[in-house]
């Protein structure tokens, strides 16, 4: 018995001893532990989130540093949408104007980087107080010189979003642009190809793409609702800016606080006239891309997407009033298409300008067509589908069809708004649905009508080698010229 209790203590004394031993060894590791992590953390705390991750890195819990290029209305615009997301910081600005006076345009108020620039501090001063968003005259310096811009959004005329998104993006940027995707097809095939190149997530500014509207429409036709289309027409009330004809005669003070040369860009240099800028720019054609340019990238969007009409085989266009310098004052374009996959032949036509469409024999007498001067409607062999501006929701004519159709199940992603679309794509999400891969095949279809246009005939579309068969005086309508210094960084 003795024995027996002597073992036990042994072997008690002996686990004891061992338990202190795993204690210390226990608090040893422990002190490793925190050590270990608290160096970890500082080292994180020192390494830029961009070096970690490489230059695209955003992580999903942090915002994205933004920087603002074009502070004219719709960079004005963009800036006050992006206000609505709560991990979206405007922290850089850009525009070679000071003021903008937009009274007269339908933008009102006032732009310019520095109203711009007022109004970002103010809103996110609200929960971060004494913010402040950089200052810069010149893109080019500030994407230099901030280190801390994830993104980039584009509103700048239409003569620069080419060179704009292309430096952005190869410097790692992810990148936002307005609508059209850039000035010419072959800046548009330019841009597509440094963003697959770069990986970057990229958006075109075509919102109603992200809307309930575009999807519904997409998803009735693939379903046969109308049957068959064979007719798509689309149009606008917008036409010319301004009534001038030709390059302005004479010239008008440079304003104050605006770099002309800069604003230029790539283009020849001239002096300045108030016709040109702001927001008039659009009816010129070395800046801008005229009526068809400014909105059949919105209304035009539903055909596109629903109906794969990326080669067209034949475009022409006629407009009253059209020069060389200055465009037209309204216009009608016709795209034809072969039969694609499933879809038979197709004839597009756009009407800009105060011209329209003819009014569809199943539309209702009273009923609208379109709305705001806006729409598009599909010709199919059982009814029309009708729908808004800006891919709005569609509508099915005759009424008796629309009201015993029964809704496909829905097929196409949902988003939950345009800017935050691309937001999520910029933290490592799915592309974006109006990314600059769809953007520039939509830009270069919408600006073959202009090539077309402009050569005063109708053109034979070679795509795979970007040329009008029939039309070799096209070619300088599709690439287009630049100033030494402002050649595309390609």
């Amino acid at each position: 018995m003795a024995q027996r209790a002597c073992q036990a203590e042994d072997l008690a004394h002996n686990e004891i001893t061992m338990m202190k031993k795993d204690a210390l060894a226990m608090k040893t590791n422990r002190r490793q532990f925190l050590r270990a992590a608290a160096a970890a953390t500082a080292a994180f705390s020192l390494v830029p989130r961009h070096v970690l991750g490489g230059p695209r890195f955003v992580p999903p819990s942090e915002k994205v540093n933004i920087a603002l290029v074009g502070a004219g209305g719709q960079g004005r615009t963009n800036a006050r949408s992006l206000f609505q997301q709560e991990d979206a910081q405007i922290i850089a600005i850009a525009d070679p104007a000071e003021y903008w006076e937009l009274k007269r345009f339908y933008y009102g108020g006032v732009g310019g980087r520095k109203p711009v620039k007022e109004e970002i501090e103010k809103h996110y001063a609200q929960k971060t107080p004494n913010f402040k968003c950089a200052e810069y005259e010149d893109f080019r310096v500030m994407l230099e010189k901030e280190k801390a811009i994830d993104a980039v959004l584009c509103a700048t005329p239409d003569h620069l979003h080419a060179y704009v998104c292309i430096l952005a993006m190869k410097m790692g940027k992810h990148v936002y642009c307005e609508k059209p995707l850039t000035h010419s097809v072959w800046e548009a095939r330019m841009v597509a190809k440094v963003a697959r190149e770069t990986g970057v997530a990229t958006q075109m500014g075509n919102q109603g793409h992200s809307d309930e509207g575009i999807r519904s429409t997409c998803e009735w036709i693939w379903d046969g609702a109308i049957g068959e289309v064979r007719e798509v027409c689309a149009w606008t009330g917008a036409g010319k800016w301004m009534k001038e004809v030709g390059r302005p005669a004479t010239q008008d003070p440079v304003p104050k606080g605006l770099n002309w040369d800069l604003w230029l860009g790539p283009r020849e240099p001239r002096p300045y006239h108030n016709s040109y800028a702001p927001v008039s720019w659009r009816s010129y054609w070395d800046f801008g891309t005229a009526a068809i340019g400014d909105m059949a990238c919105h209304n035009l969007d539903p055909a596109f997407m629903a109906l794969d009409l990326a080669t067209p085989a034949s475009v022409e266009g006629t407009a009253f009033a059209l020069d060389d310098y200055t465009c037209y004052e309204c216009g009608m374009f016709t795209y034809k298409y072969p039969a694609r996959g499933q879809f038979p032949p197709l004839v597009v036509r756009w009407f800009d300008g105060g011209l329209y469409p003819p009014r569809p024999d199943e539309l209702e007498e009273g009923e609208q067509m379109g709305a705001n001067n806006n729409g598009i409607y599909f010709v199919g062999t059982k009814g029309v589908i009708i729908c808004p501006g800006w891919a709005g929701n569609p509508r099915i004519w005759p009424d008796s069809l629309m009201q015993a159709y029964k809704r496909p199940p829905k097929k196409l992603k949902r988003v939950k708004g345009h800017h935050r679309d691309w937001l999520d794509a910029c933290k490592g999400g799915e592309p974006a649905s109006a990314n600059f891969e769809y953007g520039a095949k939509l830009t270069e279809v919408v600006l073959l009508g202009t090539v077309a246009l402009r050569s005063r005939k109708k053109i034979y579309w070679d795509a795979a080698n970007m040329k009008a068969t029939n039309a070799p005086e096209a070619d300088r309508f599709l690439k287009g010229t630049y100033r030494k210094g402002w050649e595309l960084p390609v």
